[in-house]
């Protein structure tokens, strides 16, 4: 089978590539210009006749349809603004990416000779504030630009698919970590904050809103939910990715601190603080769990552990 990977790249595309090359797939990995199949070689995983790097900017009028042109089987769409902090400060940018550019790949593919099998990542985030676990079901009511776009690049799925016939699946993940990670995600900004008063001294680091509750998942979980999406999710059908329970941003840096050996108190910043934050977000994986049998296999003290490791060796 060969798939078309776009975001092969960034932090779970990566994760994304080597699983795929596991399970014997031929990978299509459309990436940003200057990036080469070396990025995904690690501990021997890496097939290089099994791999195919191209580089691509959906924006660019002429790139859709060359990766449709690459007749792929299958299709996972990672490529987006993905940090909310990047989506908040060029608002009409994420929009471009995440909307223009999906509905421009997947005209493509539809016009295609392959028809390939689409799973499509979006995030729970559309769902906004709420209580309880979030069902597929929920209301989709978006609270940041970053959601918005998502939410709005699931609608043009769902016009693209039924007009064409091109199968599409939709994965929601909630929050998830890793090493790899950027520091504009919370983990490991926590960890390089840390890390750096530990060498400094200082006794407080400057945070954003502790309060809010998140359904927290280590990167690999995720890409195995998605492995099993892309063989089983049925089309025109979303899925949760999510472990069920909630944890508060505070008992994720108090976890951290804790594994560091470090006293350091969080002083909250206005600066850091996020104008329309989520105050819980938890999900229901019922629905993929029935599917697929997929569950979270990886607690998050590992995810934390080997994070921390990563950074201090």
């Amino acid at each position: 089978m060969k798939v078309l990977v776009t975001g092969a790249d960034g932090f779970v595309g990566r994760y994304l590539v080597r699983g795929l090359l596991q399970q014997g797939a031929d990978v299509a990995a459309v990436v940003r210009p200057g990036v080469t199949a070396d990025a995904f070689a690690t501990s021997g995983t890496l097939a290089p006749e099994r791999i195919h790097t191209v580089e691509a900017d959906l924006l660019d009028p002429e790139a859709p349809a060359r990766l449709a042109g690459v007749a792929p089987d299958a299709v996972v769409h990672l490529a987006a603004v993905a940090s909310g902090a990047e989506a908040r400060a060029e608002p009409l940018a994420a929009w471009r990416v995440n909307v223009m550019g999906t509905l421009a790949l997947l005209e493509a593919l539809a016009a295609g000779a392959s028809m390939p099998r689409v799973l499509l990542v979006s995030t729970a985030e559309v769902y906004g504030a709420g209580q309880g676990r979030r069902g597929e079901d929920d209301p989709v009511r978006p609270l940041s630009p970053y959601a918005a776009s998502k939410a709005a690049a699931e609608i043009g799925a769902a016009e693209v698919a039924h007009r064409t016939g091109l199968p599409i699946v939709v994965a929601r993940p909630f929050p998830h970590t890793g090493v790899g990670q950027t520091a504009s995600y919370v983990v490991p900004a926590f960890l390089d904050r840390l890390a750096e008063a530990q060498r400094s001294g200082q006794e407080t680091i400057p945070v954003g809103n502790l309060a809010p509750v998140r359904d927290l998942l280590d990167v690999r979980d995720v890409v195995a939910a998605y492995l099993g999406l892309l063989q089983q999710g049925r089309p025109g059908e979303s899925y949760n990715v999510a472990r069920g329970e909630g944890v508060s941003i505070r008992q994720v840096f108090d976890a951290l601190a804790e594994r560091l050996g470090v006293e350091i108190r969080p002083v909250e910043d206005p600066d850091l603080v996020r104008p329309a934050d989520i105050p819980h977000l938890v999900g229901d994986a019922a629905k993929l769990t029935a599917l697929t049998g997929w569950r979270p296999s990886i607690p998050l003290e590992r995810t934390f552990a080997e994070m921390v490791d990563a950074q201090t060796h």
